[in-house]
């Protein structure tokens, strides 16, 4: 009898932990943004949503916890340019499982990154070829869209969705961008050279015109300053013809030569630099300096009474 009631006590025991087990096993939680995939006995059941979930213990089991969360893949592929250039392009894929198609994304693709990862291959190399280097990095946007638009022609019947697809690197060979960073300088030196040039050019124009415009201001002065001169000249004769009886213009002419030539005379002994060198001479220059100016006033004077007098004659005869 005791042997039975110990027998019994451990097959209790056994069957209640067993009870146990199977209680709890039978519960399970899925997380926010994710589903869990039923399988019955390897075939699939239903798709549990996240929250607190309910199986058959034994008999159903979990075959996969499908993310429901953006993802990101990254995809260097290497290919070259319209101008046979080598470079390495690696294109971003944003993508997510689509929550309806989740039957789909976990039994059709066994794996979805290598898919992806083709898919962008092929197009990466069919677009690029078709542009040149420099072309590459402005149509970048225009390769992501190709991506794009490839990607989600084709995932979409495997439940996925592709939200961007973005170039986010363009690795030339690095002895292509050695030259292509010299001639990105040589163009700014060339560009340097010629806005120094386009200065230089101003400056020596500006100069010119200042010194033009100076030269005009000068010559106004020296014009004016010897039409004061002649007018002081005119004012100092007729004062001294007033002062003066019998005195004649070219008295008076004679009289400020002589006392402009002692003037230049004054200035040249009182100067500490100078190197003029004087040759023998007298005032009696002056005087026949003097006596040039007024015989020609004579001649001018003789040959503008002839010319009035032949005019008179001319009339008359007429």
């Amino acid at each position: 009898m005791e042997d039975m009631s110990l027998f019994s006590m451990i097959v209790y025991g056994v069957f209640g932990l067993f009870a146990l087990v199977v209680f709890f096993s039978s519960w399970f939680t899925v997380e926010q943004q994710t589903t869990a995939v039923i399988e019955r006995f390897g075939k699939f059941v239903r798709i549990a949503t996240a929250g607190l979930n309910i199986k058959l213990p034994i008999i159903e089991q979990i075959a996969g916890r499908p993310n429901l969360r953006v993802q990101q893949l990254d995809v260097k592929v290497e290919t070259k340019t319209q101008d046979n250039v080598f470079v390495h392009v690696v294109v971003s894929v944003q993508f997510f499982v689509l929550k309806e198609k989740v039957y789909d994304a976990f039994y059709r693709l066994t794996n979805p990154t290598k898919q992806i990862t083709s898919f962008v291959f092929d197009v990466v190399r069919s677009s690029v070829p078709k542009i040149k280097l420099d072309d590459v990095f402005e149509k970048k946007d225009d390769i992501g869209d190709a991506v794009k638009k490839e990607l989600t022609e084709v995932m979409d019947d495997y439940g996925y969705n592709i939200v961007k697809a973005l170039v986010t690197d363009i690795d030339p060979d690095p002895k292509v961008k050695e030259s292509m960073n010299a001639i990105n300088a040589a163009q700014r030196l060339r560009a340097a050279a010629q806005e120094q040039g386009e200065a230089e050019k101003v400056i020596l124009v500006k100069k010119a015109e200042a010194e033009s415009e100076s030269k005009i201001l000068q010559g106004k002065g020296i014009a004016g300053q010897r039409r004061e001169i002649i007018a002081g000249l005119r004012d100092s004769v007729e004062q001294f013809k007033e002062s003066v009886q019998g005195a004649t213009s070219q008295d008076v002419m004679q009289l400020v030569l002589l006392n402009q030539y002692f003037d230049v005379l004054k200035d040249i002994g009182a100067s500490n630099r100078s190197t003029t060198i004087l040759l023998p001479h007298s005032p009696g220059v002056v005087k026949e300096l003097g006596e040039q100016i007024r015989d020609s006033f004579i001649v001018a004077e003789q040959v503008k009474g002839n010319g009035l007098d032949k005019d008179s004659k001319v009339a008359s005869v007429s």
